[in-house]
């Protein structure tokens, strides 16, 4: 059974599970440095982590910044791809991102996921750039999703 915790980025202690995950997927497999990925902007955000029983297995962030809404830092453990823990992640962070009134999300996608943010009803913008020597795309996303994950995940 999956579950979900959510954590505020002020309490450090519950970010080591959000941070494994992170380290896996962004330092360790595509060698982004640690220092770059984890960032101040982690104390400010709000993250989710997706838990397989308790191991911790999908994470990513909500920053909210004024009134503008970024998600990022959305990174699955490689044996749990395919299996739409990353839709489940980016859904469950929209859907509190509306629920605090953001009515429009932004994302600074990987060039190699634009597709897998599409079909999610984000919308590219502006050039592709590097990003800690990747190519990226700015993508936003306006409204809520359609679909729920109360089938998939219960609160932790």
């Amino acid at each position: 059974m999956l579950t979900t915790q959510w954590i505020s980025g002020m309490d450090k202690d519950l970010l080591t599970d959000a941070h494994a995950v992170r380290r896996t997927v962004f330092c360790e497999e595509q060698q982004i440095d640690e220092s770059i990925e984890m960032d101040d902007l982690d104390q400010s955000s709000i993250h989710v982590v997706i838990y397989d029983s308790d191991k911790p297995i999908a994470t990513g962030r909500l920053v909210v910044l004024n009134d503008s809404f970024s998600i990022g830092r959305v990174a699955v453990l490689p044996e749990y791809r395919g299996k739409h823990i990353g839709d489940l992640v980016v859904r469950l962070l929209i859907r509190t991102a509306v629920d605090m009134g953001g009515d429009q999300q932004h994302i600074h996608a990987q060039l190699s996921v634009r597709g897998f943010y599409e079909k999610l009803g984000f919308v590219a913008q502006g050039e592709v750039y590097e990003e800690a020597g990747i190519p990226h795309i700015s993508m936003v996303h306006h409204g809520d999703v359609v679909g729920h994950c109360k089938d998939h995940c219960k609160e932790k």
